[in-house]
């Protein structure tokens, strides 16, 4: 009788058997427990999103007053930076009145076949037509002409998105706003992100001071570089605009090289911090939603990738006010409602690629940058 099956010891084979089972069994608790683990964070980060539902109310009421459907497929999207110092790490920035405005707002438009995006940026002080909105506390404001940021004040996202669709005749299908200090912990969450200065910038009501030249911005940097604005160039809010489609186009880089998005290490604390720092409509509050819209995004080409401001000039009784230039405004307001590509000109001799068919019409060009112009040369 072979040694390894003497009696009183079980077979070999018998062994191996059981020595499978067990590996078996490791190996179901471990894909169980990694399971449970990505639920859990799944489940955590689904429930970092706020939702409001305020806005989605108010909308439908007005829902006959709104602009048609958006061009099947394609999507426009508000995006609004709150100046409110309200929150944890805000507080820095100026006394809480208890009040916020909108410190940035961009429309951006996703082409239905997911090939180009332009982000516009609505200044601050631009005249506008605010329709009467829900108040915070009941009752409602007076209709009136006033500085578009003033919208947010009144009514939230539902007064501004109003504003806009009324300035612009584009539905808006989603919106979203971040805070200073969701703004600052997404930039750390990718590492920061690479720009380059002709000048040192040294701003103290920004809290910003940085060296001319190429350099990397984190949180509070990036921050305090989009908005500074009484520092640099003439204080107009037309400089700080240009700067933060710079940044955004910088940005949108960074965020869509593989040093993001396929490390774990990097995504995982994006994500959270994305998560926990934006308010949105009830159709964009889950992490499905909100990872459907990414994806929809993330193959679209940087040159294709547009950033510009609306076309505005200065309201002659008031310099430090803006009203639309016509027709540019209007002609730029139809191609992002026909979904048409709009093409920039970013002072560099050359044109976005994001233009007609090459044997279509030229389209016109508006004054702008792309995500490709970002790169520090």
């Amino acid at each position: 009788m072979p040694a390894g099956d003497r009696p009183g010891r079980p077979p070999a084979r018998r062994r191996r058997r059981r020595l499978l089972r067990w590996i078996g069994l490791v190996l179901a608790l471990l894909v169980l427990l990694g399971a449970g683990a990505a639920w859990w964070l799944y489940h955590q980060l689904d429930s970092n999103i706020r939702t409001d539902t305020t806005a989605a109310a108010e909308l439908e009421r007005y829902e006959r007053e709104r602009p048609a459907l958006t061009v099947g497929g394609a999507q426009n999207l508000l995006l609004i930076g709150s100046d409110t110092r309200a929150g944890a790490g805000n507080a820095q920035y100026g006394q809480n009145s208890g009040t916020q405005r909108s410190d940035t707002t961009i429309l951006l438009h996703i082409s239905a076949d997911r090939d180009s995006a332009t982000a516009v940026s609505i200044p601050r002080d631009l005249l506008a037509e605010i329709p009467s909105c829900a108040v915070p506390g009941g009752g409602r404001s007076v209709a009136q002409t006033g500085q578009f940021n003033s919208a947010f004040e009144i009514g939230g996202a539902a007064c501004t998105i109003r504003t806009v669709e009324k300035l612009t005749g584009i539905r808006i299908d989603h919106h979203v706003v971040v805070d200073f200090r969701g703004f600052k912990k997404m930039v750390d969450a990718i590492g920061g992100v690479e720009i380059c200065l002709p000048r040192p910038i040294d701003d103290a009501e920004a809290k910003v001071r940085l060296p001319a030249g190429r350099q990397t911005l984190h949180g509070e940097q990036a921050l305090g570089f989009v908005r500074a604005r009484y520092s640099l160039g003439n204080g107009s809010d037309t400089d700080r605009m240009g700067r933060q489609q710079q940044f955004l186009a910088a940005l949108v880089k960074k965020v869509q090289s593989n040093g993001v998005l396929l490390n774990p290490a990097r995504l995982y604390p994006l994500l959270d911090a994305a998560t926990r720092s934006v308010t949105t409509d009830p159709g964009l509050d889950t992490l499905r939603d909100l990872y459907e819209l990414v994806r929809g995004m993330r193959d679209i080409p940087t040159e294709r990738t547009t950033f510009l401001t609306v076309p505005r000039r200065p309201y002659p009784p008031n310099p430090n006010r803006d009203v639309l230039l016509e027709p540019d405004a209007s002609e730029l307001f139809q191609r992002l409602r026909a979904d048409r590509p709009v093409a920039v000109d970013d002072g560099a001799d050359r044109r976005s690629s994001a233009t007609v068919a090459e044997n279509a019409s030229p389209a016109p060009t508006f004054s702008g940058t792309t995500a490709d112009a970002a790169t520090c040369r």
